[in-house]
């Protein structure tokens, strides 16, 4: 069955999940008011509403892809609209910010969380879904380049899952940097590269693309490990490192919108925000 379904909003992985769904044969929408010269030409292929208000009453479904500290506020723009078809919150939010969404939208609430980099070939990117139209969400993706997988357990299950994977990969990611950025502050850095090279080679070389790979999406990293924080809170394990993680990405934040930066780049850009 053919579904109108609006992605709000298509950025780098937005635009993953509305390719997704058109290939699936699906009529993918969004809307263009406000957004930036990249977004519509990524989103040039899609059919283009001006506001939301036109948008919500012509959608059967809404999939959300937004920065985390959007999450809530897209989900509000929605409800506030009287939209009653599938809401797919699919951002990298705490199981209990999802849990507020959910009550928001209601009984059209699908909880989702995305894996992996935006899709270029297929079975690179997963849409873990959880939720009783987790399966029926699931099965609008058929054409491979996006791998749907239905999760069984609690209504959050796919937030937990997401917040979970990235509590280490982006979390990591900061530790390394900040790392990099004690070394150089302290003048040892070029001394730690050598004991590196000698016992943990790898860690020089991951050094490099962890600046490469987060500096430009460093300022949506920041609203996303503060949900991690927020989650291990909740569990009652300590939230610190990751509050920490936040901070570090905050400083990196200056790189919006400019080519993946070099290590050196980015540790000048830690070490000197105010």
């Amino acid at each position: 069955m053919t579904l109108r379904v609006a992605v709000l909003h298509p950025g780098e992985m937005g635009i993953t999940i509305a390719h997704a769904l058109a290939a699936s044969g699906h009529d993918v929408c969004w809307v263009s008011a406000g957004r930036s010269e990249d977004t519509q030409k990524r989103a040039a292929s899609l059919r283009a509403y001006n506001r939301l208000k036109d948008l919500v009453p012509a959608v059967d479904a809404i999939v959300s892809v937004c920065p985390p500290h959007a999450a809530v506020s897209t989900a509000q723009a929605v409800q506030k609209l009287g939209f009653r078809g599938l809401y797919v919150e699919a951002n990298a939010i705490a199981p209990a910010t999802a849990a507020e969404i959910a009550d928001l939208i209601g009984p059209g609430y699908v909880d989702g969380g995305i894996i992996g980099p935006p899709a270029v070939s297929a079975d690179t990117t997963r849409l873990y879904l959880s939720g009783p139209d987790a399966h029926t969400v699931a099965s609008w993706f058929v054409d491979g380049w996006v791998s749907a997988l239905p999760l069984a357990g609690a209504l959050t299950s796919a937030s937990a899952l997401k917040i979970a994977y990235a509590t280490y990969t982006k979390g990591a990611s900061a530790l390394l940097l900040a790392v990099n950025a004690l070394a150089e502050s302290a003048g040892v850095r070029e001394a730690l590269n050598e004991e590196w090279q000698r016992s943990q080679p790898e860690l020089v070389a991951r050094s490099e693309r962890s600046a490469a790979g987060t500096s430009r999406k460093a300022w949506r990293f920041v609203g996303e490990m503060q949900e991690v924080a927020q989650t291990f809170a909740a569990a009652g394990l300590p939230d610190g490192f990751h509050q920490g993680a936040a901070q570090t990405y905050q400083r990196m934040a200056g790189l919006k919108g400019l080519p993946p930066a070099q290590l050196e780049l980015v540790l000048r850009h830690i070490l000197t925000a105010e």
